[in-house]
């Protein structure tokens, strides 16, 4: 039976890999993802200008407003230039300005923007009732961002203006200025401050970790499906059955298909490990910084934040519920493929796994505003949805190593239950090939 297994589970397998699909399929996704972490480097490249600053030029008719709005945008951002002829401050962060004191008229300040990039006009001016009127003149549209950035500084310029008319002297000045240290206490003694911010970069991050998962998953329903339903189509189902016992032709099917999901993640690991390098390599800072330096800083913070220790044993739980995860839709996909005739009766038969899957992937998605309920609890313990939901939970703290050690063991119990009723339903379904009745059949297996 080892030998026929193992040979029914090669052939299955070079069925799936050593085909012009597979290797059309996986180049057109290395690209994207190698691509995708490079997109600003490609864009650049076609004339991009991610790195080019967002120059100001600011008319200032009240005297007293330039160094003030020096002042805010430096603390909106670390990422500025100051030119007045006399000083120059540069620092390397996130969003970038120039900012230039105009000495001539509005009215020449607009064909000079009219000719140049990425520049704006600031114009400042008194308001005896507002303190301070400003008007962004500027040839196309602003990044949300800078736009934010520039009003911000605008309205604090406008602020500081205002309590110095008021005869508020510096030192009162500064201290009204200086922004207030919220302080955080937990009366759990196993939360603080660093395990918050994490919870909040995870609540960001989960959702493109688990869409892999997901996309694999159904990806592997699929491609059982279609085998099964492929040999029943040429007949070839009948020939196969004639050498090999049933149960071996279903625990090839299963080996296989794992076998290829499991390739196929590796696969996916080296693409993107090979576009943060060439990143690494050619992109510069990028776009806000560069991904793999926002990478770094997140990886930082959570580290700090003590996930670094709670991965140790979130990772090995995570990997061996997945794997088990993966069997249960490989023998839950095969067992319905083989009560079918054709691929028609199959997608019909597999909608339920897939609204299953969607659910498992909308509540970890959500998984930070159910706030450790019972109802989320429950839910992390449910087999098919667990490899999605638990993981995610564990990470924020919103469950426990017990929760998900008892949701490896119900998947444990009903990979058991799928093989010993399951195969009673596969040696009946695989030479069946009437298309009516499709669970009558199954519940009659069952009973037989």
């Amino acid at each position: 039976m080892k030998s026929k297994l193992k040979f029914l589970t090669g052939v299955s397998l070079k069925r799936k890999i050593k085909t012009k699909w597979f290797v059309i399929a996986n180049a057109l996704i290395a690209l994207v993802i190698i691509a995708g972490l490079n997109i600003d480097t490609i864009i650049t490249a076609f004339g991009g200008e991610f790195n080019e600053k967002t120059t100001i030029y600011v008319i200032d008719h009240t005297n007293e407003s330039y160094d003030l709005l020096k002042d805010q945008i430096r603390t909106s951002t670390t990422s500025f230039t100051v030119e007045d002829n006399s000083s120059e401050e540069a620092v390397s962060d996130q969003s970038k300005f120039t900012i230039k004191r105009y000495q001539k008229s509005e009215k020449e300040a607009k064909k000079l923007i009219a000719d140049e990039k990425k520049t704006v006009v600031l114009v400042l001016d008194h308001s005896d009732q507002d303190v301070l009127t400003a008007k962004l003149i500027s040839k196309d549209y602003l990044s949300t961002q800078n736009f934010q950035i520039i009003n911000a500084a605008v309205n604090g310029t406008k602020s500081t203006l205002a309590f110095q008319k008021s005869n508020i002297s510096s030192e009162e000045l500064a201290r009204i200025n200086t922004p207030i240290k919220l302080e955080r206490e937990y009366l759990e003694k196993d939360k603080n401050e660093a395990g918050e911010n994490n919870e909040m970069i995870m609540g960001f991050v989960l959702p493109i970790i688990i869409l892999p998962f997901f996309m694999l998953t159904l990806f592997l329903v699929q491609m059982i499906g279609a085998e099964v339903n492929d040999e029943k189509t040429t007949r070839g189902m009948e020939i196969i059955i004639s050498n090999v016992s049933p149960k071996t032709h279903f625990f090839s099917k299963v080996i296989a298909g794992n076998l290829f999901v499991i390739i196929q993640s590796i696969l996916l690991f080296i693409y993107g490990g090979i576009g943060l390098l060439l990143r690494t390599m050619i992109a510069g800072d990028g776009i806000n910084g560069g991904i793999t330096d926002s990478v770094g800083t997140m990886v930082g913070n959570l580290l700090e934040g003590g996930m670094g220790e709670k991965l140790i044993y979130i990772i090995p739980l995570t990997l061996l519920l997945m794997i088990l995860t993966f069997i249960s839709y490989s023998l839950l996909a095969g067992i319905l493929a083989s009560m079918t005739t054709n691929i028609e009766d199959f997608q019909q038969l597999q909608t339920p796994i897939i609204v299953i899957s969607l659910a498992g992937y909308y509540l970890a998605t959500l998984s930070t505003m159910f706030g450790g309920s019972l109802f989320i609890r429950i839910f992390s313990y449910i087999p098919l949805i667990s490899a999605i939901l638990s993981p995610s939970l564990l990470i924020i703290g919103q469950i426990g190593i017990l929760d998900m050690i008892v949701a490896i063991l119900l998947t444990i119990v009903t990979n058991y239950l799928l093989i010993k009723y399951g195969l009673k339903i596969y040696k009946v379904g695989i030479l069946n090939y009437s298309s009516k009745g499709l669970w009558k059949k199954m519940f009659k297996a069952l009973k037989d």
